[in-house]
């Protein structure tokens, strides 16, 4: 495989990081959730207007993986204000890594990860955060790998679906701390 650049996105890339999400929101989920709901949580969360909002947000930042001129994945991070749920002070959310289901297996999220723990030694936060549906066995297992404990968990509906995320985390050894 040739080498996966990392580039950091901006709203020019909003239409490729808006399929992106939707191809693998699709391919982790459909399978275990309603069409209904798939369709309701695309179309309130992947709409051009929100990914804008997202995108254009000065505390999120988004850094796609690219292989041969192909964007295969992304993540998403949130620091301050943008962070989904207030955790501790100075803490980075990792609000989505989404990888193609064709490149699973292949290091990709592991390099996501990495540049996003890069980040966060460059930034200073104690904390790197997310939340992970208790069903997605696959992702579990890859946060735990890579250090990440559980620390609490919190609701995430989908549609008419009332889930549980986990709530993970892993401190971040900075010179500071």
């Amino acid at each position: 495989m040739s080498k996966i650049e990392i580039k950091k996105a901006t709203i020019l890339d909003l239409e490729i990081i808006r399929k992106i999400s939707e191809q693998t929101f699709t391919e982790t989920f459909a399978a275990v959730n309603t069409p209904e709901n798939m369709d309701n949580y695309i179309r309130e969360n992947f709409n051009p207007n929100q990914m804008t909002l997202e995108i254009n947000n000065p505390e999120s930042a988004f850094y796609y993986a690219i292989l041969e001129n192909e964007i295969i994945g992304y993540f998403k991070i949130n620091f301050g204000n943008a962070q989904t749920e207030k955790q501790k002070e100075n803490a980075l959310e990792i609000h989505r890594i989404y990888v193609l289901q064709a490149f699973h297996g292949k290091k990709v999220g592991q390099l996501l990860l990495d540049e996003v723990l890069k980040i966060a030694k460059e930034m200073g936060v104690n904390s790197v955060w997310l939340g992970v549906w208790e069903e997605n066995h696959r992702a579990l297992q890859f946060y735990s790998k890579n250090g990440f404990v559980e620390f609490d968990q919190h609701i995430f509906v989908l549609g008419d679906d009332v889930q549980t995320d986990l709530l993970m985390q892993l401190e971040i050894k900075n010179k500071s701390n």
